[in-house]
């Protein structure tokens, strides 16, 4: 049953798991990062060319991660009442059309307007992919699920480096935007394929009042963990190239050898979270301070003598900032009714894009000013107030204590 919105029984399982829908999920998301981080990897070429500086790369990040967090809330009551086959085909097309768009862009308004759709259309990915886990896998098997479906994003991330340097050495950056287009075009062939029996019709019982969840301190302990918690994910991705290119003069075929490195903590790290609050449940106080101690030498990166240590430090630190996001969602899933799945999942994403849009652009001018150190010691205050703020208002929650939270 439930009380005040939290969860305080649990939920029965789903008569047969079924687990192609979270891979297919796992595609969308990593079709989704190989766009959005084209741009990172190719930043310092873009630059060169397009005569931009950093805190103008800053705020074109920002109209990405402005429109990413109108999105996904957005998306994510799109998903919950069309379902998500029709909603992710409209969102994929979408997007797709805009990551293409980028090919044709001079400057920073051109840019800026593509950066735009792509992130309003990309709001549509984790909202997705959790409405789809939770429709189609048992609350015992959610955390693999969840790990799944979201870690497309950290390996599209990961490989994104590996796939589009050569498509950028062949054919220029504007070439490997027309690849990132294409790949779109190529999911939504295999989703009609493939999407089939996934929506179900919600009961009345899986709702709630949207003015519940808005006045419940577990939601509020949700957006911190996810939106604060976790935003030096963004800050490593955007800006590791950047950074590396600055201070090692790594040229941008290097960069395209090395850069998979940090976001493969961060997909490991989706596995290694998923799986844990499988296995021993939901504590989770113990393991979002975890989460925070692994993620706290992000404050010592710019002392670090060598390339190789700085890679390994961001492979360390995405790791532990993986485990706030997936914590923080399996979290709300336990609190809240399924008939939000969506609506939570785009609420956290879009907390997360709305730290990110108004830090890059700081971010950036510290990099600008070739202050590293104090943007690494910065971005790591966010873990630190991100667990203070969880820890404080999930205190807060009355629970019984069969509810496990």
């Amino acid at each position: 049953m439930y009380h005040r919105g939290l969860l305080l029984t649990p939920p029965a399982d789903i008569a047969e798991d079924r687990w192609l829908p979270s891979i297919s999920m796992w595609l969308v998301s990593l079709i989704s990062y190989i766009d959005r981080n084209t741009i990172a990897i190719l930043a310092p070429v873009i630059l060169r060319d397009t005569h931009l500086t950093a805190e103008q790369y800053g705020f074109i990040i920002s109209c990405f991660s402005v429109a990413y967090m109108i999105g996904n809330p957005a998306w994510g009551l799109v998903l919950d009442r069309w379902g998500v086959r029709r909603g992710m085909t409209a969102a994929v097309g979408v997007w797709s059309v805009a990551s293409t768009a980028h090919a044709w862009a001079t400057g920073f308004w051109s840019f800026g307007i593509a950066r735009a759709v792509l992130g309003a259309g990309e709001g549509a990915t984790f909202p997705g992919g959790l409405r789809t886990v939770t429709q189609t896998l048992s609350p015992s098997k959610r955390g693999r699920g969840l790990a799944i479906a979201y870690s497309g994003g950290s390996l599209g991330a990961m490989i994104t480096p590996l796939i589009v340097t050569p498509i950028a050495a062949a054919f220029g950056w504007h070439g490997a935007f027309v690849f990132t287009g294409l790949l779109g075009a190529a999911w939504l062939v295999f989703w009609r394929i493939t999407a089939t029996g996934i929506d179900q019709t919600a009961k009345a019982a899986d709702h709630l009042p949207i003015l519940r969840l808005w006045t419940h301190p577990a939601f509020w302990a949700f957006m911190a963990a996810y939106g604060v918690a976790a935003m030096p994910l963004g800050f490593i991705l955007y800006d590791s190239s950047l950074y590396l290119h600055a201070r090692f003069g790594w040229n941008q075929t290097t960069l395209g050898y090395v850069l998979w490195i940090p976001p493969f903590g961060w997909e490991v790290g989706y596995f290694f979270w998923g799986f844990l609050v499988d296995r021993v449940g939901p504590h989770f106080r113990g393991l979002m301070l975890a989460s925070l101690v692994l993620s706290l030498p992000l404050a010592w990166m710019h002392a670090l003598p060598t390339g190789r240590w700085v890679l390994a430090d961001m492979f360390l630190t995405m790791f532990g900032l993986a485990g706030f996001v997936v914590l923080s969602v399996a979290y709300a899933v336990r609190a809240f009714p399924p008939g939000h799945s969506g609506l939570l999942a785009g609420i956290g994403a879009g907390s997360w894009g709305a730290i990110v849009a108004l830090m890059m652009p700081w971010l950036g001018w510290l990099f600008d000013q070739a202050a590293y150190a104090s943007a690494f010691q910065i971005a790591t205050l966010f873990p630190i107030a991100g667990y203070v703020l969880w820890l404080g208002l999930s205190g807060l929650v009355r629970h019984d204590p069969a509810a496990q939270i």
